[in-house]
């Protein structure tokens, strides 16, 4: 299943958190709070104390092979979208250099700063729907109505 939407508009928003914060929640709360229907990571960059990862071998029936990460790592990289089922995929480096990543649970906890640019295609709207086929709830992009802009 494909799903399309047009070309869209950018609208830029930049947002820092601090230790102690829980990065996915928080995100989460931006969006909310700013009311952005169509939201996706630009980049990030920062440092967690904690993270907890679903690992590439997830299926349908198999959705619990989780990492639970403790220490000190630097955020390489964050991507994804930020609807109200946020999918994001996260890269972080330990303090060997060593880099490990997958999906986004959350358990995010920021040690210094998470500096976070995030965009949203103002003209549309990101919303998920279960596929039949991955068995997952999947992105679906649909033109933003008239009536659903928001300031």
């Amino acid at each position: 299943m494909s799903s399309a939407g047009g070309g869209s508009a950018l609208q830029v928003h930049a947002v820092r958190f601090g230790p102690g914060q829980e990065l996915l929640g928080s995100l989460q709360a931006f969006v909310e709070e700013r009311r952005l229907r169509a939201p996706f990571i630009i980049t990030c960059v920062g440092s967690l104390t904690k993270a907890t990862l679903r690992l590439a071998n997830a299926t349908v029936t198999n959705t619990n092979e989780v990492l639970h990460l403790s220490g000190r790592f630097e955020i390489v990289s964050l991507v994804g979208t930020l609807n109200p089922n946020a999918h994001l995929h996260i890269s972080l480096s330990d303090i060997e250099g060593r880099t490990v990543g997958g999906h986004a649970l959350g358990d995010l906890e920021v040690f210094t700063t998470a500096e976070v640019v995030v965009g949203e295609a103002v003209d549309l709207q990101f919303t998920r729907e279960m596929d039949l086929y991955t068995g997952f709830p999947e992105l679906v992009v649909r033109p933003r109505s008239q009536t659903d802009q928001s300031p």
